[in-house]
């Protein structure tokens, strides 16, 4: 890192599990430095700081956004503080990367877009990693060369399960999480296909629910913490059931006629790796890839699949260095921008989501915009 850092980084929820590898990542780049960190606890903040070499520690969000020498902002909270951070960014003139989902709700993800959208000179990263990982970048070549024709369907499944004793965190709790699994893999599931295929869901028909049973209630603690406290066995007193859903089957309607399903969970008992977690399928031909073994599988008319390539999963590098930090420096120069997914990503990505949870509760079909 320089001594005179061009971009100056303030983190909200700086010690949880998106907000300390990001932090760990920005550390490592040449013209970046950490100036303020926000997070409930303070312990955990004063570690960061030392880590960090941050001079400015809170438990308020708006005193790190606030600070004068900050211009990019990383909002890595609970869902539901995200609205309120965006906007206070907004009018500070800052930077931001907001994690998805962007909003509580499709009003808060639409105000958010519209106030960043009428000062251009801000940027506004929303972190849909998926579309970099070089599983995904070899699928994206293979329907951009119409080896596929058109696609007509896919089936999307994205299970990330959760030890079995993995105590609740804020992500199972309503008043905190847009939408659970919906919103927090869901997201990454929807903006994946879409920038695949260039298209947009209109109409989905979900069932969602609270599959796991009750969970050990600890207060508050992130999800790292969670995870390692799930190898362990926890008291029959203080459970309780989550409120959002930890499963979810999304079927959809693509503006351009494609339909497919989307199967979402954190349960513990669904497994990922047994077949491919995405497929698709079209005119002239189907592939799919299944992230954990790597393959790459091609299937065409009356042949049995072709495994036509491997690509382990190494993730995507130092993520702010890769992609975040190019399209801040192109507008600090004032150049023009590279192609990124932003709060205007995060708003179709946030009509998805609402849709699929409002379908999901009222056992209907329901349509998008």
């Amino acid at each position: 890192m320089s001594d005179v850092a061009r971009i100056k980084v303030g983190v909200l929820g700086a010690t949880g599990f998106i907000g300390a590898p990001y932090r760990e990542e920005i550390r490592a780049v040449q013209d970046a430095k950490i100036l303020g960190l926000n997070a409930r606890r303070q312990n955990l903040l004063e570690e960061a700081a030392q880590l960090d070499g941050a001079e400015l520690i809170s438990v308020s969000q708006d005193e790190i956004i606030q600070h004068p020498d900050i211009n990019f902002v990383i909002i890595a909270t609970p869902d539901v503080y995200h609205y309120d951070a965006v906007l206070a960014c907004a009018k500070a003139g800052k930077h931001i990367l907001c994690e998805k989902p962007v909003g509580m709700n499709v009003q808060e993800a639409t105000e958010m877009w519209e106030v960043y959208r009428s000062q251009p000179q801000l940027t506004h990263f929303v972190p849909f990693w998926t579309r970099y990982f070089g599983i995904f970048k070899k699928l994206k070549e293979i329907v951009d060369q119409g080896i596929l024709g058109e696609v007509r369907g896919f089936v999307y499944r994205w299970h990330n399960p959760r030890p079995a004793n993995m105590p609740l965190t804020w992500r199972d709790d309503a008043k905190l999480s847009a939408a659970g699994s919906i919103a927090d893999v869901g997201s990454h599931a929807y903006d994946t296909v879409c920038w695949l295929l260039r298209d947009e869901a209109v109409r989905v028909m979900a069932h969602a629910d609270t599959i796991t049973p009750s969970k050990a209630d600890l207060g508050a603690i992130n999800l790292g913490q969670a995870i390692e406290l799930g190898a362990q066995e926890h008291s029959q007193a203080d459970r309780r059931k989550g409120s959002t859903p930890d499963y979810a089957s999304v079927s959809c309607q693509f503006a351009k006629g494609t339909v497919g399903t989307f199967v979402l969970s954190h349960a513990t008992y669904f497994r990922k790796g047994l077949c491919p977690e995405l497929e698709l399928h079209g005119t002239e031909a189907s592939v799919g890839i299944n992230r954990v073994t790597g393959d790459v599988l091609l299937g065409r008319p009356d042949a049995l699949p072709e495994l036509i390539d491997n690509i382990p999963d190494e993730g995507v590098g130092n993520r702010f260095e890769q992609y975040v930090f190019p399209v801040l420096r192109a507008a600090l120069d004032g150049d023009e921008l590279p192609e990124y997914p932003n709060l205007e990503t995060g708003w179709k990505v946030q009509q998805f989501t609402d849709a699929a949870l409002k379908s999901a509760q009222k056992g209907v079909a329901v349509d998008l915009g």
